[in-house]
């Protein structure tokens, strides 16, 4: 699940958009799929990248970053949404527009329970300083985070493949591909919006 899911998504997601992209429906914008390294030493990849960019990030719109989208959290477990939610964080930090896109987004296909629990700026887990997107935030770039909370094979060996629900995995990927599709076709970009009085730390 940490992070074969998510690497699942970001490649299932590339391979969607190429399709379309092959078939003469491709985007209006440019689409960089990134896989970075170092998230746990420090955002080392995300940080590089932030600092050697492929395209300005001022020029970047949005940042979707995917991090453990195939199991359930253990607060969800055996409950009626185990396999229907998706924890999301930072989608209004800097961005009005962004927020409303990823609701539309789950509202009009995914139908998901969509959970802000980790998106409260008073939450100590302190998520939203603790992944890759945050080196695209802090650069003024509007970001989405997907998470499907913690288990108890978090960070341990047991953390398996046999253990991935695909179906989720897969409903979560394709939340983050509408959402991308949206913001890839829009005349205009998310407007960066919201002041955010949030610590620059992690």
């Amino acid at each position: 699940d940490d992070d074969g899911s998510g690497t699942t998504g970001v490649l299932e997601i590339a391979k969607a958009y190429a399709k379309a992209k092959k078939q003469g429906k491709g985007p209006r914008r440019s689409i960089l799929f990134l896989l970075v390294t170092g998230e746990e030493k420090g955002l080392l990849g995300s940080e590089w990248y932030a600092e050697n960019p492929i395209y300005p990030m001022a020029n970047t719109i949005t940042d979707l970053n995917i991090d453990m989208i195939g199991r359930t959290g253990e607060e969800y477990k055996g409950t009626a949404d185990s396999a229907n939610y998706c924890y999301l964080i930072g989608s209004d930090k800097l961005s009005s527009d962004l927020h409303k896109i990823s609701e539309n987004a789950n509202a009009v296909y995914t139908k998901m329970k969509i959970d802000y629990k980790y998106n409260d700026p008073k939450d100590p887990e302190r998520i939203y300083y603790r992944s890759d997107h945050y080196n695209f935030a802090k650069n003024g770039v509007p970001i989405v985070f997907y998470f499907n909370g913690v288990h108890e094979d978090y960070h341990k060996a047991s953390d398996e493949v046999k253990k991935i629900n695909f179906q989720l995995l897969t409903k979560r990927a394709q939340l983050v591909f509408y959402t991308g599709w949206d913001l890839a076709n829009r005349d205009k970009r998310p407007a960066v919006d919201v002041k955010n009085d949030m610590p620059n730390s992690r």
